[in-house]
């Protein structure tokens, strides 16, 4: 997952007490100071500009998602469906989010989760070792975007990136549309506002674009005593059994918990 904040320490330093983040790698950029951080198998990049007038009508936010692909056939596909190349690192590519419903798509043929990092010593903790964890984290769940039309982000999505539809349902709590969605083994859930809620002030603030990223647990109790006994605690999500540290708790993104 990818996201822009507002404080590179204080991000950092939030993540490894809250949620026991590991440091994975350092990426110090002339534009941003950029840095990948792991928790419960899941990599966050985050990227804090050095000047915050760049992001300081929005404030902190999610950029979007990062896949695994061959990157031959990726960049055929961009080109054949016109989406345009916003970054450009030739080992990975970002896509222009206007073309994306609000996604800046990044695609690499790095794989990181079995590396030997020189700042851990080694690789990441094991998926064994998250869900014996006091947070009970088994992994990327998936991630919600918020999107003005539905149906054509669904179909964007199923053309782009092969995604199949698995539900879709209302979802009266915060006034939406949802339409579930997995691509490579994760659950897109596509929301879209019918009423005055949530998701249509998400919507109003951000425009398309990601809203959450959602973590699944073995034991969604366990998972909210913890973070109960770390100041934080979990708010009803945006789908049934769903838990959420609110954006204002969490560096202004949304995390997401669900068993």
């Amino acid at each position: 997952m990818n996201a822009v904040l507002a404080d590179f320490d204080a991000s950092v330093n939030h993540l490894r007490k809250l949620y026991d983040a590991e440091f994975v790698v350092d990426i110090p950029q002339r534009e941003f100071h950029a840095c990948l951080v792991e928790t419960g198998r899941v990599l966050f990049e985050l990227f804090v500009p050095h000047d915050q007038l760049v992001i300081a009508r929005y404030g902190p936010h999610y950029v979007g998602m990062e896949y695994d692909a061959d990157m031959e056939e990726v960049r055929k596909v961009i080109a054949s469906r016109g989406i345009r190349i916003i970054r450009d690192v030739g080992v990975a590519v970002h896509t222009h989010p206007e073309d994306c419903f609000g996604v800046s798509f990044e695609f690499t043929d790095n794989y990181f989760h079995d590396r030997d990092w020189p700042l851990l010593g080694g690789p990441m903790k094991s998926a064994e070792y998250w869900r014996q964890h006091p947070l009970a984290l088994t992994g990327l769940k998936g991630y919600s975007v918020v999107v003005d039309d539905i149906d054509a982000a669904r179909r964007f999505m199923q053309d782009f990136l092969c995604a199949v539809a698995v539900y879709e349902e209302p979802r009266p709590a915060v006034a939406a549309r949802a339409a579930g969605l997995e691509i490579a083994g994760s659950i897109v859930e596509l929301l879209t506002p019918v009423g005055d809620g949530a998701i249509q002030r998400h919507l109003h603030r951000f425009g398309n674009g990601i809203r959450s990223t959602l973590f699944r647990v073995h034991d969604v109790d366990q998972a909210k005593r913890c973070l109960a006994e770390r100041g934080v605690d979990l708010l009803p999500g945006d789908a049934p059994n769903s838990w959420a540290v609110p954006a204002e708790h969490n560096l202004g993104v949304i995390f997401e918990f669900s068993q």
